[in-house]
């Protein structure tokens, strides 16, 4: 028997961060990507956002393989998107961002992305994201968070 704890919390955006993800339908947004993650035998935990990104905090099995289940992620999130919402010009950025998270940190985290649009009142998306992989000691270029 194994047992695993593999939580991370995934960061991902909009197509040249357009702010398309509109507070009318942003909550049937957030819980279609929590649908999808248990669909994909993941565990959502958490899952918030704004206009142009959102945020998750996923726990997987130890049989996932990170790209393929964000692809299948942003692919059935953006179908529903534009046959759902009618917005035919939605598409997700390409890439994310994924830090680990440990049991501990856990409820913070579920908080931060639960508390995403008073943080955003305060900070860019670029100054968080800058925060997050400065936070977790990850090299970035900054021509790609733009």
């Amino acid at each position: 028997m194994s047992y695993i704890s593999l939580h991370t919390h995934i960061v991902f955006a909009t197509k040249k961060r357009a702010p398309f993800i509109k507070p009318e339908w942003r909550s049937r947004l957030h819980e279609y990507l929590g649908g999808v993650v248990n669909g994909l035998d993941g565990f959502s935990q958490g899952v918030g956002g704004v206009e142009d990104h959102v945020h998750l905090l996923i726990g997987f099995k130890a049989t996932h393989k990170l790209s393929d289940f964000m692809r299948e992620l942003k692919k059935n999130s953006s179908t529903w998107v534009r046959s759902e919402i009618g917005l035919r010009e939605f598409v997700w950025q390409e890439g994310y961002s994924a830090f680990s998270v440990s049991p501990t940190a856990r409820p913070a985290v579920r908080r931060y992305i639960q508390n995403q649009e008073a943080h955003h009142r305060k900070t860019s998306h670029r100054e968080e994201l800058i925060g997050l992989l400065e936070k977790a000691g990850v090299e970035f270029d900054l021509k790609y968070l733009d």
